[in-house]
Formats: structure tokens, sequence, C-alpha cells
């Protein structure tokens, strides 16, 4: 259960969530990895008799893993900012470093290696991560002073130097890897909202173009009239037929542009979704040739609401269009396992309700790790067999 239970948190989670939780995993788990080895060391030089070294050792082991996984958390957290330091955290590292290096200096000559590398692990692992020039500076500098200290001449003190500018970069680099993945996402979301925004300024242009003419000549129409009524003038029954054939066609083009903004071109439409979708790092692959010339309309508004819905409500990264059999396919990787089957969102209930009345079905869910948006057009009659 528990394993099902995982599956399903990590199959709902970004790829970006997933690079964050490997990252930050595979920190914490090298970090304690080197501590209990540095640790190890230390007892296995210690000899089997020699109990208290090895309890006291580990005790010092644990506060200075726990100190530096809370300094490592924050550092994590702050990344890419150098500031507000979490002095909290730091302080309890710095004091315990600070009272556990000296002791090092009580252990065996053969112990001394493992104990100088549990204090420079810990320092130099966990707040390595920490960008602030003087952290990091006093770092290395403390570990060079502890590994000299400790293991009593300056080759050992070059390696204690050595071995926390490896771990200082290895954290610091991640963190870094990090931030770009997350950045390159945060970039793929905006280019989805500004490509969303551009659509919807292209239909606000449509509107007022469309719009803005019919009621303008309406108006001058209306004032035409009432100048014309006002002086009892015949003409102004003529212009008040005008006036109602304007509003007409006025209606008739705004209920086109509610169908489909504009009358759709399928190619241009497929085209425009490709590139849609490229711009918000989404790869497509589109093969609707077979489709009916008349049919070109409906298929074209299917994939614009679906297209839409992708950019909205998914975490796609590769979008499929087909067309075979009388049915259209439009499916993603982008599965929220949250949103239940149907018709996904007013828009593609909209469309289910007209183009039911050609006979067409609407249908749109999760069908295992994809989302599936499909209509099945009834056979034209040249398709129905005899």
């Amino acid at each position: 259960m528990d394993a099902v239970r995982i599956r399903g948190w990590w199959s709902r989670r970004t790829q970006v969530e997933r690079v964050r939780v490997y990252t930050l995993g595979s920190l914490y788990w090298l970090y304690w990895f080197l501590l209990l080895l540095a640790w190890f060391s230390l007892v296995t030089s210690a000899g089997s008799t020699a109990t208290a070294p090895a309890v006291l050792s580990g005790l010092a082991t644990l506060a200075l893993g726990g100190a530096g996984t809370l300094v490592l958390r924050d550092a994590a957290r702050l990344h890419p900012r150098s500031a507000p330091l979490p002095w909290p955290s730091l302080s309890v590292l710095l004091v315990l470093s600070a009272v556990t290096a000296p002791l090092a200096l009580l252990l065996e000559e053969d112990q001394r290696y493992g104990g100088a590398l549990v204090v420079v692990g810990a320092l130099a692992w966990g707040a390595g991560g920490l960008l602030d020039t003087r952290v990091r500076n006093g770092v290395l500098l403390a570990c060079t002073a502890v590994a000299g200290l400790v293991g009593g001449s300056i080759g050992f003190a070059a390696y204690g130097l050595g071995v926390s500018v490896f771990l200082v970069f290895t954290v610091q680099s991640s963190l870094w890897l990090l931030g770009v993945v997350t950045s390159l996402e945060h970039a793929r979301d905006s280019e989805a909202a500004l490509a969303v925004a551009q659509e919807r300024l292209r239909f606000s242009q449509d509107v007022h173009d469309v719009m803005g003419r019919r009621l303008s000549t309406i108006a001058v129409q209306a004032e035409l009239a009432a100048a014309l009524a006002a002086r009892g003038d015949a003409r102004a029954t003529d212009q008040v037929l005008e006036i109602r054939s304007t509003a007409h066609e006025a209606l008739r083009e705004a209920r086109a542009l509610a169908r489909g903004y504009r009358p759709l071109d399928l190619a241009a439409e497929v085209e425009g979704a490709v590139s849609l979708l490229g711009s918000a790092g989404i790869t497509t692959r589109a093969d609707v040739s077979g489709v009916p010339a008349e049919r070109h309309e409906p298929v074209a508004r299917v994939i614009r609401e679906a297209v839409t819905n992708v950019l909205r409500h998914s975490r796609a990264t590769h979008v499929e269009m087909t067309y075979a059999d009388d049915r259209l396919s439009v499916t993603n990787d982008g599965v929220d396992t949250g949103r239940p089957s149907g018709t996904d969102g007013s828009g593609l209930t909209t469309l289910a309700a007209q183009l039911g009345g050609l006979g067409a079905r609407v249908a749109a869910g999760a069908r295992g790790d994809r989302f599936v948006v499909s209509v099945d057009f009834v056979p034209v009659a040249s398709e129905v067999p005899s």
C-alpha cells in the first residue's frame, strides 16, 4: 500500500518537482553518508575495546549532522539569494564545530583523521550552500584550521582545504543547477501565459473591429432616422429598416466570433497550435490530413479549445493531434489525476453541445498517463457502406 502511495505521489509531481526532490535528497543522503563514513573510520581506528571514543564520537557526529542538515535545508530555501543568513541554524553549527574540533585532539593520532573529517564535512557540506562570500570564505578558513590543528601539519591543513573546496563546490553547483531548472520552468509558464494573453488580445481586437464598426454605423443611422422622423420625411421608415439590417448583420458576426472568433481554416489553426505550443516548450505531432472538407471548421475549433486547455491546465511536454476513422484525438502527457473524466471545462462543454447537433460526440479524460480529448463524427454519406 505504501509503495502504491509513493508511486502515486511521484507520478503527480512535475518534472521540476522531481528534479528538486532528487537533488535535495541526494545532497542530504551524501552528507550523512560522508559523516557516517568518517565516524566509521574513527571507530575502526580506535579498536574493538575502545567503547567510550565510539559512543562520544557518535554523539558528536549526530549533533553536527543534525545542525548541518538544518543549515543545508535553509541554504536550499534561500538559494539563489545570499541574504538574509539563517543565523539560528548556522550559529548552532558553528558552536558545535568550535566545541568538537578541540575534542578531536584528545583522540589517538590514528583516530584524528576521522575526527577532523567529521568536523570538516559538517561545516563544508552543511554551510557550503550559502552564497554569502563571507560565510564561504569563513567556512574554507575554518576547515583548513581544523584540519591543520588536528593533523598537526601543513599537509593535513592543505588536505582539509582541498576537501572543503570540493564539498562547497558540489553543494553550490547542485543548488545552482536546481535553480536553473526552476527558472526554465518559470519561463515556460510565463510563455504559456503570454501565448494565452495574446490569443485573448486577438479576440478583443476582432470584437473591436467587427462590433465597433457595426455599432458606429447603427449610431449614425439612428441619428439620421431621428432627424428624418422629426421632419416627417417618409425616408425615416427606410432608414429604420437599414438599422434593423445592420443590427442583424452585427448579430450574425457576433455569433460567428462566439463560435470561433473568425471563420477558421484548419491548416492555419494546426500551424498556429504547433507554433503556440512550441513557444511554451511543448513538442507537437500533428496529422489531420485526412479530415473531410466539411469537418475542417469543427475540427479546428476542437483543436483550438484543446490547445488552450493544455496551456492553462496541464504540465504537458508533448501533444499529439490525429484524425483517423472519423475520430479526432488530441492527446497530451500532462494528465491531472484529480480532474474527472467527461468534458474538460466550459469550453469543451459548449463545443460538445454545438457538435452534438452535427451528430458528433465529444469526450475528454485521463487514459493511463495521458489526457485525451476525442471527437467521434458520424461517417459521411460516402463512407457509409451500402
